[in-house]
């Protein structure tokens, strides 16, 4: 095999969250890194919600808030239990969130990654778009050494190859680095951004400067399937969107424009969005299977960031953090070789998953590891539980001549009918015994 005369020290593929993290924390140690990423810029192919988690970004770059394109900072979190007509919800808002620095930001991906891919840029990583990685090279012992993208003489080549290329991550699994990722194991989730006046998001939602809210929806939206719904609010848009497990989706038949557009006319969203103007649709797949569900994270030459890996926190809808932090702790195992003179090995890059084992990323999701299974077999909690308690509600809430106890028998059977209420008080007993 012809050795190119340039190599490179690392190549990172994909320039998501985790992608960045990953090469700019190499390029600002001194390192010759090379990103590649399939789309016609960073940011093109990448869907999120999006919500920012600081914490995890400030490891990173501790000034990113003097340059990065924040849209708003939360300050207020709502939970809704939605049926047809109505929802019961809980509402969190605290004045600590407006002190700095912020704590969760909303953001537009496309404006965000190019800022971050600027970044990686200024940091002295070389960044190439619209390249394709079509296969790992490997050596006669089957160590990876670098690249090939779809380019006549393609053949590109590093000390570590670190994989950021999305939770599909074609190249780890035609290099069969990872098995191709389950419809059990993903959701598709679509989004809209629903633009309008700063003023009127701020007088719908009682926030003043850059104040933000965050609605996460559960119930009768997501009509009996796994999923959830969400709103955010940005500086002069809305984004709105709807995520389900493939595996439901196909298994009825249900596109996501029709899940979105049933979201979108529920009366506590309409409002919320009437007089927008839609100017973005996208659609994105998330790795939900949980820490059961992950792959092998490493070995010779290679290492899998984000969701390549499928590093996200389902339960808390939690995803960039996960990206970012893995992606960061990747490129400090590499750092701490390259500093030690010791080759890329897979016995070497066990460090990696030692320093994911002591993170938050991989404690939260052994924590959660029982709650994908238990909600794919007890849908109680998606079909029925939000309903019931909804209509609850209403008969509690009801001013109608008849006496509270008559209320109360009406209430408890309800619950009887459908499910007794031993059983649904068994079924929180048994989601919180699921994350000790």
């Amino acid at each position: 095999m012809n050795q190119p005369t340039e190599k490179f020290d690392v190549i990172v593929v994909g320039a998501g969250p985790a992608g960045n993290a990953a090469a700019y924390t190499l390029a600002k140690a001194g390192k010759k890194v090379l990103q590649l990423e399939r789309g016609e810029y960073p940011g093109s192919k990448n869907v999120q919600g999006a919500i920012l988690y600081a914490d995890a970004l400030e490891k990173i770059i501790p000034d990113f808030r003097d340059s990065a394109p924040l849209e708003r900072h939360v300050v207020e979190q709502r939970m809704w239990l939605m049926e047809e007509q109505s929802h019961l919800g809980t509402h969190f808002r605290s004045d600590q969130y407006n002190q700095q620095p912020g704590n969760r930001y909303t953001i537009i991906r496309a404006r965000f990654d190019k800022w971050f891919s600027d970044q990686v840029q200024q940091a002295g990583a070389l960044v190439l778009c619209e390249m394709t990685v079509t296969e790992l090279l490997k050596d006669e012992s089957g160590r990876v050494i670098g690249v090939n993208v779809d380019r006549e003489n393609g053949r590109i080549y590093a000390d570590a190859v670190i994989l950021a290329d999305g939770v599909n991550s074609l190249v780890a699994s035609r290099a069969g680095l990872r098995e191709d990722i389950k419809p059990a194991a993903v959701a598709l989730g679509v989004k809209e951004i629903i633009f309008m006046p700063k003023e009127t998001i701020d007088a719908r939602f009682n926030l003043t400067g850059q104040e933000g809210a965050v609605i996460e929806m559960f119930g009768s939206i997501s009509e009996g399937m796994v999923g959830t719904g969400f709103l955010y609010t940005n500086k002069d848009s809305i984004s709105v969107g709807i995520g389900c497990m493939l595996s439901d989706m196909k298994q009825q038949q249900t596109t996501p424009v029709e899940l979105l557009e049933k979201l979108k006319r529920h009366p506590s969203v309409a409002p919320l969005i009437a007089g927008g103007e839609t100017r973005e649709y996208a659609a994105h797949l998330l790795p939900e299977g949980g820490y059961d569900a992950l792959p092998k994270l490493y070995g010779e030459g290679w290492m899998l960031v984000g969701d390549s890996a499928g590093f996200l926190n389902a339960v808390h809808r939690e995803g960039s953090n996960l990206a970012m932090t893995t992606g960061r702790l990747a490129a400090e195992t590499l750092l701490e070789l390259f500093a030690a003179g010791q080759p890329a090995s897979a016995t070497n890059l066990a460090r990696y998953q030692a320093r994911l084992d002591e993170s938050f990323v991989m404690k939260d999701l052994k924590k959660y590891r029982k709650i994908p299974g238990m909600l794919d077999r007890q849908r109680q909690f998606v079909a029925d539980y939000p309903g019931l308690l909804n209509q609850a509600a209403f008969n509690f809430f009801s001013v109608d001549g008849r006496d509270k106890e008559a209320k109360e028998k009406e209430i408890i059977a309800s619950f009887r009918q459908r499910r007794s209420l031993f059983g649904l008080l068994g079924d929180a007993f048994r989601v919180w015994r699921a994350t000790r």
